[in-house]
């Protein structure tokens, strides 16, 4: 580990437009101290890995990189070299060379200190359903960052636990009901990725307790002679969700964007509104979660029904440069008590930095704007910056103050 001396409160630099006013300068102060509440993400990498390895973790394909590109030539891998490299000790814009040697130079243990330091993140919300021995969980995350981080425990892991730990079809309905509540414990929240296991466009109804049954024995048959406990079947999926909502947890659904096993064309919200319209009446807090390219959709939902909230966390990242224009149609019809801010960083602290630090820039160019137009007060520009970066998901999460 490096024992070049680090600020935690050092930001990597971003760029400035001229502002004779002062305004922006003012307003980007403002939300450069809001301590963050990432409301879903992942822990970090707990080990080092490989250039090939790194540029496999910065795509949401899963294949491999061809071997006549890198990621690097991407929004985000541009993002990583410009933003990343000054809280490495780098200048700006090094090539992909330079900022792999120096990461390996640092070591993992310390990246992760500097660029989650630097995230300016006040608290963590941990999803720790995929992948968990890889990277950080959310002790680990918190003694790294001294920040506080919860769990969000993930419907169908616990499903699969309980699976894998030997069950039958007529008692999987009790045996997952029990695991939930004992996993949920002490979490923060629930979340489902029926978007990759079979789509939003569900049977927006809670399954019969007769159809659960015939579902799980498909289910484990199928289980047992391919040795995979993949809950995928559309009846046990729904099952899961409704469990969920009467846990009475704040419910993430993954939305839009993500890895090939993911169809783009099911994960829109607007499939959802059934499911909504009948989860309404429950006052459960359904939260959609990155949604890009879908986020207008969202924002829609999130401003007629009450029991809808949304974020662009994955896609601001993915969209680096351009992500202002992302931030900035997610402001447009959603209440600004409906919005949240995520990142869903998974391994590379790089994301989690990232992911702060260009909603940050997003919102102060987005929010300067409105107020050198005179359509917003600077007052206003800072209390809705608050809302969606902090308080929104302390209200939603019951979070009250971190010290």
């Amino acid at each position: 580990m490096s024992t070049e001396s680090f600020d935690p409160r050092e930001r990597a630099e971003s760029p400035k437009r001229a502002d004779p006013s002062g305004r922006a300068g003012a307003l980007e102060r403002a939300i450069e101290a809001i301590p963050l509440v990432d409301h879903h993400v992942h822990g970090a990498l707990a080990a080092d890995v490989s250039r090939r390895e790194f540029e496999e973790l910065i795509t949401e394909s899963d294949r491999p990189v061809p071997a006549w590109m890198t990621q690097f030539d991407s929004q985000i891998g541009f993002a990583i070299l410009r933003h990343c490299a000054p809280a490495l000790g780098l200048d700006p814009h090094p090539d992909p060379e330079t900022y792999l040697a120096r990461r390996t130079e640092l070591g993992t243990e310390e990246v992760n200190r500097r660029l989650l330091a630097a995230s300016g993140i006040g608290h963590f919300l941990v999803e720790t359903g995929y992948r968990g021995d890889e990277i950080l969980g959310p002790a680990r995350m918190a003694a790294v960052t001294g920040r506080p981080a919860d769990e969000v425990v993930r419907l169908e892991a616990v499903a699969e636990r309980v699976a894998a730990g030997g069950t039958g079809a007529a008692g999987f309905a009790a045996a997952f009901e029990e695991a939930l509540w004992e996993h949920s414990r002490t979490a923060r929240g629930l979340k489902t990725i029926v978007a990759y296991r079979h789509g939003l466009d569900f049977d927006p109804g809670p399954p019969t307790p007769d159809e659960v049954t015939a579902a799980a024995g498909r289910w484990l048959r199928t289980a047992e002679r391919s040795g995979r406990t993949r809950v995928d079947d559309p009846v046990l999926l729904r099952h899961l969700i409704w469990k969920g909502v009467e846990r009475g947890l704040p419910l993430q659904f993954h939305i839009g964007y993500g890895d090939p096993d993911l169809d783009l064309r099911r994960s829109d919200p607007l499939l959802m509104r059934g499911f909504i319209e009948l989860a309404e009446r429950r006052a459960v807090p359904l939260l959609l979660l990155h949604c890009y390219p879908f986020h207008r959709n969202a924002g829609f939902l999130a401003h007629v029904y009450p029991n809808v909230y949304f974020d662009v966390g994955l896609g601001v990242n993915y969209t680096g440069a351009r992500s202002v224009a992302v931030v900035a149609e997610s402001l447009e019809p959603a209440p600004f008590a409906k919005i949240l801010f995520s990142s869903d960083a998974w391994g590379p602290a790089e994301l989690h930095h990232l992911g702060a630090l260009l909603w940050r820039r997003a919102m102060t160019r987005v929010l300067s704007g409105f107020v050198a137009d005179g359509e917003w007060s600077e007052s206003q520009a800072v209390r809705v910056a608050t809302m969606i970066g902090a308080e929104n998901a302390r209200r939603v999460y019951g979070l009250g103050e971190d010290a």
